[in-house]
């Protein structure tokens, strides 16, 4: 883990994401991987301000956690960006599935029959086609959203075949006390046998294990933006 990338200082967004690619391109190289890997820039409680800065540097690829802050945040600014990919990366409920629907182009976050069916039908209804990632609990942690592994096979069928949803990878969040790498490769394992090509793992602490063991998009927040601070005018939720 690169301790000083944890707590960069949100000064210079463009400087910050070039070490995070030089940073992925040296892990690649180094495990004789290819790429691409997509970098996500998680945004949750950053303001107008930063995002356009973000965007201004050329990135293009955000992840948000709740449905209500992107709501606020993306829709003027997408407008204006219109290549702009939001992503889903925080739990969801299904009262929030017709929102969530209509804002992201990736939902990462599936892990149950209900919020499965959820979606599957605003979909239908909005006539949207977003990609669906099933989020898998490799830790087996009470406290944490996602599938179990060892259910992980049923659930990936379930979704995909009985519900037809465009089920395209997965997502895990490893135990924050345990070496991420065996979950890591768990999930890479569980993707392998069921077909699937997109492995959204590694966050700012741990992205360039994520890459070696194959990662094709990893989320960084705090190595590109800082630590995070909400400032009441720089961010309004409802």
């Amino acid at each position: 883990m690169h301790a000083d990338a944890d707590h960069l200082p949100p000064a210079d967004f463009a400087a910050s994401l070039a070490r995070i690619r030089a940073r992925l391109d040296a892990a690649l190289k180094e495990a004789g991987r290819r790429g691409p890997v997509e970098i996500v820039a998680v945004s949750k409680t950053q303001g107008e301000a930063r995002l356009k800065e973000a965007l201004a540097a050329g990135q293009r690829v955000f992840g948000e956690n709740r449905v209500q802050e992107a709501k606020a945040k993306w829709p003027a600014l997408r407008a204006e960006f219109p290549d702009v990919e939001l992503r889903l990366i925080g739990p969801l409920q299904s009262n929030k599935a017709a929102e969530a629907i209509a804002l992201f182009d990736v939902i990462e976050t599936i892990d149950r029959p209900k919020i499965a069916r959820a979606l599957k039908d605003e979909a239908q209804k909005q006539a949207r086609r977003p990609r669906f990632l099933i989020q898998v609990n490799t830790g087996a942690e009470a406290q944490k959203a996602g599938v179990l592994p060892e259910d992980a096979d049923a659930f990936i069928r379930l979704c995909r075949d009985e519900l037809g949803m465009e089920v395209e990878g997965l997502m895990c969040i490893p135990p924050a006390e345990e070496p991420p790498a065996p979950h890591f490769a768990l999930l890479a394992r569980i993707a392998a046998r069921n077909r699937l090509g997109v492995l959204s793992m590694g966050m700012s602490g741990d992205f360039e294990i994520a890459a070696q063991l194959g990662a094709t998009h990893i989320r960084v927040g705090t190595a590109l933006f800082g630590d995070r601070m909400v400032k009441p005018d720089t961010l309004t939720v409802p």
